[in-house]
């Protein structure tokens, strides 16, 4: 059970705890990628026979790639801090949820539904736009994923305004996940995020 009685998530050691395990593991990409893209890279200059370089493209290429993913991580972690020091956990049980097949919702994309703090009768639908952590969100929240998997997600804490951007995790917390609306014309980007 969630700290539910907590004026912010923030105030939760384990959420603290779970928070830092959230940026060590962006600091060490942020180190690690970049040694493995040096490494590759050093590795093939020494064996230069031009046959290998079929060998060390592909895992270069995803080196490369991730070693500048990694900014993105560092940010989503800043922005969870964020929201976790300004809202406290609510908990849900089995939201309404899915994987496309929703007015608004790209095919693909997993999603889900909050109550609207200005109106609890009309749900706001949040979006989780591809990332790597939305790998693991979107296998348990579709159709087609096992009973055992969609257990996993029977209990959702939230955190968060679902109008502008929230922190999701199950229960422990695990599974941090930052999502966030897309600024309205009414509203700008600083404004869509407390």
């Amino acid at each position: 059970m969630p700290p539910t009685h907590l004026h912010r998530a923030w105030d939760d050691p384990a959420t603290r705890r779970a928070w830092t395990k959230l940026l060590i593991g962006a600091a060490l990409g942020q180190i690690l990628w970049p040694a493995a893209w040096l490494g590759l890279l050093a590795w093939y200059v020494t064996v230069s026979a031009p046959w290998t370089l079929w060998l060390f493209f592909v895992p270069l290429a995803y080196t490369f790639y991730r070693a500048f993913l990694q900014w993105a991580y560092w940010q989503g972690a800043f922005r969870a801090r964020r929201l976790l020091r300004q809202y406290p956990w609510q908990v849900y049980e089995t939201p309404e949820s899915g994987i496309g097949n929703l007015p608004g919702v790209r095919d693909g994309y997993a999603w889900l539904k909050f109550p609207n703090p200005d109106a609890s009768d009309q749900p706001v639908t949040m979006v989780m736009h591809s990332h790597v952590r939305s790998l693991w969100w979107g296998g348990r929240l579709g159709r087609r994923a096992s009973a055992e998997r969609k257990a996993q997600v029977r209990e959702i804490w939230f955190a968060g305004d679902p109008r502008c951007a929230a922190v999701i995790a199950v229960p422990a917390p695990r599974h941090f996940h930052v999502l966030r609306q897309p600024p309205s014309k009414e509203q700008g980007v600083a404004d869509a995020l407390p």
